[in-house]
């Protein structure tokens, strides 16, 4: 199966991108999305869904603010409107259960959905996930504070990827069209207004509920990466009791863009682990 779906979700229509099919007793997976300008689901795991849909079932929402969902005029854009969102969306399609893949900001969000709705959630993978305390970086200072230009847009592509030969300007130019859609910049601008420190902080689920969560949890980032750094993938695995942690060398934060064939593998092996248990 493979279509994109519009889908009531509280006050507005989420687009949801629904590939492969799960069978009998495997949830399906449930991929979130990063925050960075002109970010959308496809743009964000176009390399992972033809790929991981093979073996299951893949749903890939574009997050309210982001993307093709729909903009509610006078909507307010916090974690737990996200959280809900998610949980409509899942309460939309019938599925009681997924497996959570979280990049970034979606690693957050992973993270806030798993604590408040745990038994939604089966296995947890997050990638170079934000989450936890840390001080914000200039990168992802830089990311939040994107004013609309293609020399700006190239400039966080180097940000966001160690070997720039990885990110061309093909995709450049589709992330600068994306960001300067009707709608789009106002919608990010009004996400992560200065001083951004305090949308880290808002971010941040609280530590005894991060240490209680009991999901087998694969935590992945890249060695090099400018915008969120390794050691709040350090600390995830540190208080995730059942965690694995694996170090991408000579990658920035785009492993499952620089790393992708390894990216997906070690996902699909993680979440086969759960089918056989």
């Amino acid at each position: 199966m493979s279509n994109t779906h519009r889908i009531a979700t509280g006050a507005f229509q989420t687009l949801c991108h629904d590939h492969g099919t799960s069978r009998p007793g495997q949830p399906p997976l449930l991929m979130l999305h990063g925050s960075g300008p002109g970010v959308s689901a496809w743009v964000n795991w176009r390399l992972s869904l033809p790929v991981l849909s093979q073996h299951r079932r893949v749903l890939a929402p574009d997050l309210v603010g982001f993307g093709d969902t729909e903009r509610p005029a006078g909507i307010h854009y916090t974690m737990d409107g996200w959280v809900q969102q998610v949980l409509d969306l899942l309460d939309a399609l019938d599925v009681p259960q997924v497996d959570l893949v979280g990049n970034s900001f979606g690693g957050a969000l992973a993270l806030a959905l798993t604590i408040r709705a745990p038994q939604r959630v089966r296995r947890l993978v997050l990638m170079g996930s934000v989450g936890v305390p840390f001080t914000i970086t200039p990168g992802l200072d830089a990311v939040w504070g994107y004013q609309p230009s293609i020399a700006t847009m190239r400039s966080l592509l180097d940000l966001f990827a160690h070997d720039r030969s990885r990110v061309n300007d093909e995709l450049a130019q589709l992330r600068y069209e994306a960001s300067i859609q009707p709608g789009y910049q106002e919608a990010f601008a009004a996400m992560f207004p200065a001083p951004r420190q305090r949308w880290v902080d808002a971010m941040a689920s609280p530590e005894a509920a991060i240490r209680a969560l009991p999901q087998e949890t694969l935590v992945l980032h890249g060695r090099e990466d400018r915008v969120i750094p390794l050691s709040t993938s350090q600390t995830l695995a540190d208080w995730i009791p059942n965690s694995q942690l694996h170090v991408f060398g000579h990658c920035g934060h785009w492993t499952q863009i620089e790393h992708a064939g390894r990216f997906n593998r070690l996902v699909a092996d993680f979440l086969a682990e759960g089918d056989g248990a």
